[in-house]
């Protein structure tokens, strides 16, 4: 018997071959035509099997064009905000980067093939163990940690960081950020309000921080000690 996954295709043609190609289209027409050019960043993603980090339910659109929700209240972003944040961070092969905002562990995979050691932090329980286990399964656990806790405080014990990128967005810029960056280090971070966001890069330039806008964009809230207050 074929199985529907609810949205039109038959679970039967949701084959590997198709992944791949979903996955190849991505990349050329979301990303290459949308201006990025980092070869390792395209790479990267070409290489990340981005359905593995889905529900079943939703593993047809796990190439679109578009953030998908994960549970806990959470997404995993849109391919091309995933490349912009990653391309911003200048990556060559031998850093230590920092993600805050573990979610389902996509960005933490990318992040695996493009620097030499990850942190990445998750501060809801569920999420971080899932993102966990799917990380070892998939080959990835030599060379990321993953940690459960407040990712606004930033990670004392693992800095400093070439580079740090905060998959939520937050008010201002955490102090520990800038604290844990080298001299040089980039940051890539969403700042604003709730309902929209400036996508910020920022470096730290004799101990303090220049940045520009790369674009808007809208996360979900970074909550945490240096966060939103939701409650």
């Amino acid at each position: 018997m074929i199985h529907s996954n609810g949205s039109g295709r038959s679970a039967s043609t949701v084959t590997p071959e198709w992944l791949a190609e979903q996955r190849a289209t991505m990349v050329e027409e979301q990303l290459r035509r949308r201006g990025i050019r980092d070869a390792r960043v395209l790479q990267a993603m070409r290489d990340t099997p981005r359905h593995e980090f889905v529900s079943p339910n939703q593993i047809e659109h796990a190439y679109a064009d578009r953030p998908l929700a994960i549970g806990q209240g959470q997404t995993i972003s849109q391919p091309y905000m995933v490349a912009l944040m990653l391309q911003a961070l200048e990556l060559h092969g031998h850093e230590k980067v920092l993600e805050v905002g573990t979610g389902s562990g996509y960005q933490a995979a990318v992040l695996a093939l493009l620097a030499a050691h990850v942190i990445t932090m998750e501060s809801n329980p569920i999420l971080a163990a899932t993102a966990r286990q799917r990380l070892k399964r998939l080959g990835l656990e030599g060379k990321l940690i993953v940690i459960e806790g407040d990712g606004s405080l930033g990670y004392g014990p693992e800095a400093p960081y070439d580079g740090i990128v905060v998959a939520a967005a937050a008010p201002a810029v955490p102090d520990a950020y800038l604290e844990e960056l080298v001299e040089g280090g980039r940051l890539v971070i969403p700042l604003g309000e709730l309902d929209e966001q400036e996508l910020r890069l920022i470096r730290k330039v004799q101990g303090e921080p220049v940045g520009r806008t790369l674009g808007y964009c809208r996360f979900v809230p970074l909550t945490g000690s240096r966060g939103w207050r939701l409650d």
